[in-house]
């Protein structure tokens, strides 16, 4: 006997279909239809109708779509996998290293056991916390993920709901946590019928179409998203969510649907003995998404933060078009105040949006482990015209020194997968619906979007292309070649270094300082008594230091230093003590 559901308050009847047969459904309290069917066991297909509406539906909290987005949910048994991490207890995300990567293109294979056969590599390099971008049921073959309409099942494109858990499991073994990157702030484009059961939707932004979380009949959409969000932390023993483009989420409510989650992962936190961590994507400049909420903020524990990003990217590359025009005006100075206050616009003049962007951040009280810094992500790969990496125009020296910054800094440092070792492979936006009219929309979006970033004069990858997707792919025997396996070597030790002295991991930003020097084109960050210098110009440098150097503890490039003074090579960097 099993009890289907289904929340659809404003349809007269429905029934569920299993197996080919039509049950009739009672309407109970607050809009659900219940139905009692026999012999509906694991793997049983069933759908919905609604009304007089012959065209079933798959349940919007189908936890299996094994016959895609638009077929019948089948039933799962979400008990029946055999966990190995009873004795998992966690990793905190202060003092974490993590990993992005996509599984679709992390391995040749592109799944979740593929993906399991690499995670060694990963432990080696000393990832803490492995995120993985969406894995939610897409329509197609292929997807950055962030299309999903299936928000509660796992697509078959990577293994599975099964897969999936084999592979955070896999991770658990390996001393690893994992954050999945999850899409409630929109819907994607195909097989989203949310709306044909109730008023899931409230109006729309640039992605698609957006969840409603204030208007009518809101409650249940909201427990719709959290429920979700607890699901993966509960039942797939996911160790943190990453809210993609939670500036998207319309709440007007007096507690807003953040709050209201990270409440609720507290409660689960405290309940299953292990730290669950929520980490949003935020393009407001707005610190309180991650002050305590005793501090009138939303309680989220980090953020992603462009504007790291954005300084070190102008400051490595000297780009200085769409989005950059700001922080290459800022120049290294601009960096040295993103390194001690997270954000460069703080309520401040933003050329790109034409208007003040930002708000102050309260250095004293708020942590920088709340802030995660990054060379690259998907995002800011992807959404170059080429999808182009770093390595298309910058070299491995200031590769090294851009890795050393972050790794060294008092944010949350993350790598992109391959970053590691300098991949050359790009990493491009990539999808394939079967609507012809809707791949041909996509690839139109795409290249109107790109001219908008500056990007007008070039030839942009057909998104739609199985090409583009396999170019993607990351080719791991660069890892073994040079220059790659020396990179990958600083990496490693830059992580390292990062574990082994505390001064590096150290949070409070109000105890940074950062020394730069524009014509010479220097960085010199100061972490207690270690220093960490950079050269990202094109000429060796001496630089003085503020005392005796007693040691080096790291350096991409042999440096000499005496009793005051380090000298650096071109493009390369070093990590010294001071006595």
């Amino acid at each position: 006997m099993r009890d289907f559901a289904v929340w659809a308050p404003q349809r007269d009847r429905v029934r569920v279909l299993v197996d080919g047969t039509a049950h009739p459904m009672r309407p109970s309290s607050a809009g659900w239809w219940h139905a009692e069917v026999d012999d509906a066991g694991p793997g049983a297909a069933y759908a919905f109708l609604l009304d007089d509406d012959g065209t079933p539906l798959p349940d919007p909290r189908s936890r299996w779509q094994p016959s895609g987005v638009h077929g019948a949910s089948r039933v799962y048994d979400g008990n029946a996998f055999l966990w190995t991490d009873h004795a998992w207890t966690g990793r905190q995300l202060p003092g974490s290293v993590l990993y992005e990567l996509h599984i679709g293109t992390f391995t040749p294979g592109g799944t979740f056991d593929s993906a399991i056969e690499r995670l060694d590599h990963l432990a080696a390099l000393g990832v803490d916390l492995v995120e993985v971008l969406p894995v939610n049921a897409v329509d197609g073959p292929r997807n950055w993920g962030y299309d999903g309409v299936g928000w509660y099942a796992v697509t078959e494109n990577y293994g599975g709901p099964d897969g999936f858990k084999r592979f955070v499991d896999a991770c658990h073994a390996r001393g690893m946590g994992v954050v999945l990157d999850v899409v409630h702030n929109h819907l994607g484009p195909s097989g989203a019928y949310l709306d044909r059961f109730a008023p899931y939707f409230a109006g729309s932004n640039i992605w698609g179409p957006s969840v409603n979380l204030d208007q009518a009949y809101s409650e249940p959409v909201r427990r719709y998203v959290i429920d979700n969000a607890l699901m993966w932390l509960r039942d797939f023993h996911v160790d943190g969510l990453r809210l993609d483009a939670v500036h998207a989420l319309h709440d007007e409510q007096a507690v807003h649907l953040l709050e209201q989650l990270a409440v609720e992962v507290e409660s689960l936190s405290t309940h299953v003995g292990r730290p669950l961590a929520l980490i949003a994507e935020s393009d407001l400049n707005d610190a309180r998404l991650v002050t305590a909420r005793e501090g009138g903020g939303h309680g989220l524990d980090a953020q992603w933060c462009d504007d790291i990003h954005h300084t070190l990217h102008a400051a490595l590359t000297g780009e200085a078009q769409g989005y950059y025009a700001d922080f290459a005006a800022a120049g290294l100075t601009g960096l040295a105040h993103v390194f001690c206050r997270a954000f460069l616009h703080e309520g401040t003049w933003s050329s790109f949006r034409q208007r003040n962007h930002g708000a102050p951040v309260d250095t004293r009280r708020i942590p920088g482990h709340r802030f995660l810094a990054y060379l690259q992500n998907h995002d800011q790969i992807g959404n170059r015209a080429t999808g182009d990496r770093l390595t298309e125009t910058v070299s491995p020296g200031l590769l090294a020194c851009g890795a050393a910054l972050v790794f060294s800094s008092p944010f949350t440092p993350m790598i992109f997968m391959g970053e590691e070792w300098g991949a050359r492979t790009p990493w491009q936006f990539f999808s394939h619906f079967p609507d012809p009219g809707l791949r041909d929309a996509v690839r139109n979006g795409r290249t109107a979007e790109f001219a908008a970033h500056g990007w007008a004069d070039v030839t942009v990858p057909d998104p739609n292309a199985e090409q583009t997707f396999l170019d993607s792919r990351l080719d791991w025997d660069e890892a073994e070649q040079e220059p790659h396996a020396t990179l990958l070597r600083v990496y490693r030790e830059l992580i390292a270094l990062r574990r082994a002295r505390p001064e590096l991991s150290d949070p409070w930003l109000d105890q940074v300082e950062v020394d730069v020097d524009e014509e010479a084109r220097t960085v010199v960050l100061h972490r207690g008594r270690l220093r960490v210098a950079c050269n990202l110009g094109a000429h060796p440098v001496t630089l003085a230091m503020d005392g005796p150097v007693s040691r080096i503890l790291l350096a991409s490039e042999p440096v000499e230093g005496d009793t005051g003074a380090l000298s650096l090579p071109a493009e390369s960097f070093a990590i010294v003590q001071l006595a």
